[in-house]
């Protein structure tokens, strides 16, 4: 057998819009972050036939969150943004963002920097800020809706949904809480 080359966290790159204009603003959710997974929370239905030994399991939906835990550092702009959801109570569409999951190790062929991704709407919900040296937020990012597959340039840190031509960066339709704001 040979050397087996499993993917390693850090070729996953996580990225937050954290602005509330038509164009988007990609943070990326790296220093201050020390958890950030991936739950696809797969829901499943059961059933057993009467001529069955044995029930039969199909998958309906999926309830993918974000658990994350960071460090509040005020000059990473993806942890202030989700910090500021928490301690303004903010609801709705204020606490949701655009949140993009890109595979480094997954990259476009022909396209430099390039790589496979995913486009989230989440919902921020912030479970604690605590701590007594250091102020941990941790929580989860919540999805809403599908998902939507394409690719994410990580230079001109611009997202392309599958299909459409290279640079045609969607912002999403939702409002998000602007760090200006509070």
């Amino acid at each position: 057998m040979g050397k087996v080359n499993s993917v390693k966290r850090h070729q996953f790159a996580d990225y937050l819009n954290v602005s509330n204009a038509e164009t988007p603003e990609w943070a990326l959710c790296g220093t201050g972050f020390t958890t950030l997974d991936e739950e696809p929370g797969a829901q499943s239905e059961s059933v057993k036939y009467v001529n069955d030994k044995a029930a039969s399991s199909s998958v309906e939906s999926y309830e993918t969150t974000f658990p994350f835990e960071s460090e509040l550092i005020p000059d990473e702009r993806a942890i202030l943004a989700i910090y500021k959801v928490g301690r303004d109570h903010l609801l709705g569409s204020d606490a949701q963002f655009d949140y993009v999951r890109v595979e480094l190790w997954d990259p476009v062929d022909g396209q430099e920097n390039t790589f496979q991704a995913r486009k989230f709407l989440v919902s921020a919900n912030v479970d604690s800020i605590s701590g007594e040296n250091k102020i941990a937020v941790s929580g989860n990012l919540n999805a809403v809706g599908d998902p939507v597959g394409g690719t994410f340039n990580t230079v001109t840190k611009t997202f392309t949904k599958a299909g459409e031509a290279p640079g045609s960066d969607e912002a999403g339709s939702k409002s998000h809480y602007w760090l200006g704001r509070g």
